[in-house]
């Protein structure tokens, strides 16, 4: 049994993990785009090419991991060696040179971004590859799972919260007087914003690289299982043979999307929608609520609905998509009548929100839980290799939702406007046209709708590992396990 400092340290690791991954995934396109100038559909270009050579980078890491023997274990290594990497190259991103502009400043971006997939795969495959490799099925796997999603939760939360708010106020506190020779292309807000982003991404990156440290010094591997090593193209073929694994890794895909379009857009939506002067004032409540919500969700909700309600994960995946669904309705019905004030649209971004929290543990009990099924049924434990592909579903999501907001965003030429000052507060959503509005709500609402229904479908029609089949699935590796001992 896990002790309960190994617990701990093992969702410290989360939280740094996912504060890292939400300042990529919400913020990138904002900071390049709105920020520092690069085209919207440049941007979507470079983030849907990165998520192509994630393709092939992922798996080949979930080759590595399953190869790697050291006296420190096959995770601890990549762990730490993928943090560090990964801090790095995020504080890069982040802190373009402002005198960059053009081919070069598309360059950078692109350069930086694609590196940042890499070193980010490098820690993320074998931290989701130790649940199954140290844990058994059924409670212990589940209460580890929680744990781990609700510190990701948690980690995805703070960055939510806290990035518009810190990043003026930082911005503030150590910029200068634009130089000359930038003024034009940096006024008032913007140079603030493009300080505050530099100065916030260092202390998000050394916070991550110190939970990491920590996690890697409590938690010891305990993995009874020796994982078979084979050729990359073995690997292809033993994740294709797991039916279950491809469905989950669908449905992760299809999950993901419809949030992320979400996630790219809200910003947009409460700087040039419901705009006014404090507009981040009303963006941070909403990811405040938001991020709470989330992260009761995977503590207390999913709880509640499999331990008091006795639901079945299924059910409760069910659940939760339609909870998402009502919420992006709710969300559209508000905005076209009219609603301006942030209070409202708290609703269904509860909902929305709450939703994600209770997805993240489902799916990751449900991706473990093909790792026995695989084995049941192929016999091999492949827990890199499936969860290679969770890292790399969950990264192409985002590359696919960001190009389709970075489209959005072409269409409704929506960008940064010019400030007198650079303390100015302004109302950017004056000008802003009314179809431009429109276009926004329907982009970030009506599509992510579509995508859940789609996806529930499928999932419907392709799913078959109900808890009656875990458990028997269980039963059957124990004793072909004593058997072969």
């Amino acid at each position: 049994m896990l002790t309960v400092k190994e617990k701990l340290s093992y969702g410290l690791g989360a939280v740094g993990k996912d504060m890292v991954y939400m300042l990529s995934a919400s913020y990138i396109l904002y900071y390049f785009q709105d920020i520092l100038g690069v085209s919207a559909a440049a941007m979507g270009v470079i983030l849907l090419i990165a998520r192509v050579f994630d393709a092939f980078n992922d798996p080949i890491m979930g080759v590595i991991v399953a190869k790697t023997k050291t006296r420190w274990g096959k995770f601890r290594p990549w762990l730490l060696i993928g943090t560090l990497t990964n801090a790095v190259i995020l504080y890069l991103m982040f802190a373009a040179p402002p005198a960059l502009d053009g081919a070069g400043l598309v360059a950078y971006a692109a350069v930086t971004y694609i590196m940042w997939g890499v070193t980010y795969t490098m820690m993320d495959i074998p931290y989701w590859s130790m649940i199954p490799a140290f844990t058994s099925g059924g409670k212990e796997r589940e209460g580890l799972t929680t744990l781990a999603r609700s510190a990701a939760g948690v980690g995805s939360a703070i960055i939510s919260i806290a990035t518009m708010i810190v990043v003026p106020l930082l911005g503030k506190m150590f910029v200068g007087a634009v130089p000359q020779e930038l003024a034009s292309r940096y006024p008032g807000q913007q140079w603030i914003e493009l300080n505050g982003f530099k100065y916030f991404t260092l202390g998000v990156a050394v916070l991550f690289l110190l939970f990491t440290v920590i996690m890697c010094m409590a938690v010891k591997e305990k993995s009874s299982v020796n994982m078979k090593t084979a050729s990359v193209k073995d690997m292809f073929k033993a994740l294709v043979q797991n039916d279950q694994a491809m469905t989950v890794v669908f449905t992760i895909v299809v999950i993901n999307i419809a949030l992320y379009i979400t996630s790219n857009l809200v910003i947009y939506f409460f700087k040039y929608d419901l705009g006014g002067a404090d507009w981040n004032a009303g963006y941070a409540l909403f990811n405040m609520v938001g991020g709470g919500t989330q992260i009761l969700a995977m503590m207390l909700l999913y709880p509640f609905l499999r331990n008091a309600l006795k639901l079945n994960n299924i059910k409760i995946f069910y659940v939760s998509i339609s909870m998402s669904i009502f919420g992006y309705v709710a969300l559209l019905a508000m905005a076209t009548v009219g609603v301006n004030d942030v209070v409202p649209f708290l609703i269904p971004g509860v909902l929305v929100m709450a939703s994600a929290g209770v997805n993240n543990v489902i799916i990751t009990v449900f991706l473990a839980n093909t790792v026995d099924y695989g084995d049941l049924k192929n016999g091999r434990r492949d827990e890199s290799v499936i969860f290679s592909m969770q890292t790399f579903v969950v990264k192409l999501a985002s590359g696919v939702s960001a190009f389709i907001a970075s489209i959005a965003l072409c269409v409704l030429n929506l960008k940064q406007g010019a400030g007198e000052g650079i303390t100015s507060n302004i109302d950017f959503s004056l000008g802003v046209a009314t179809s431009s509005k429109l276009g926004l709500r329907l982009v970030m609402t009506v599509i992510p709708i579509v995508v859940l229904i789609f996806g529930a479908l499928i999932f419907k029609a392709k799913f078959i590992l109900h808890d009656e089949k875990v458990a028997e699935i269980a039963s059957e590796l124990k004793k072909r396990h004593s058997e072969d001992a």
